[in-house]
């Protein structure tokens, strides 16, 4: 039987896993993001991201041949650029007034790989975020309950933040952090796991 390791310190990634059934312990990667070239497309950049984290992880968990590892990582694409997780308040006023009253795209890029034969697959999800017209007494109100600060592009969709989105097209989960879907139909297909 294999153990499942998810590589993310993200809470809503543990979540997500649950939900879907899945027996798995957590062991936070240590990989040197800034090392990923973000000037390639956002499904790249994410996709790479992600196999980063997954490798670094296979470096400390080498000795559990039956390992399959998951990752992944999130951003939130606006006009070409990518809006990380803000420096602090005025960097997430600047993003949520960026992203206010306009659509941005939040790109997932997941990885399994399978450590006794190195056997891996990465993919991304691309949802379409609409925002509502945000003023800024609306957005200062949001950026003081601090739900803003550990997440890609300042908002997170499953917490008040939801108040701000006006409509999306796609995955939910992907925004949330993690496509449940197509991380359920890779494990399927490509790793033979029975889920449900």
């Amino acid at each position: 039987m294999s153990e499942i390791i998810l590589a993310s310190a993200s809470p809503r990634r543990r979540e997500l896993m649950a939900n879907m059934g899945l027996d798995f312990r957590v062991v936070v990667s240590e990989a040197d993001e800034e090392s990923v070239d973000s000037s390639v497309p956002p499904g790249i950049y994410v996709q790479e991201l992600a196999l980063l984290k997954a490798a670094a992880v296979a470096k400390t968990v080498i000795d559990n041949k039956d390992a399959v590892i998951i990752s992944a990582d999130t951003i939130v694409v606006k006009d070409g650029k990518i809006l990380g997780k803000p420096q602090d308040k005025e960097d997430a006023k600047r993003m949520l007034r960026l992203l206010s009253g306009s659509s941005h795209n939040v790109y997932t890029g997941f990885c399994v790989m399978r450590l006794s034969d190195a056997f891996t697959v990465c993919k991304d999800v691309s949802t379409e975020v609409v925002f509502r017209e945000l003023d800024d007494e609306k957005i200062d109100r949001y950026i003081r309950t601090d739900e803003c600060m550990d997440k890609a592009g300042s908002y997170g969709i499953q917490g008040l933040g939801a108040m701000l989105v006006s409509h999306i097209v796609g995955d939910y989960f992907n925004v949330v952090g993690l496509p449940v879907s197509e991380l359920a139909n890779v494990l399927e297909t490509e790793f033979d796991f029975k889920l449900m």
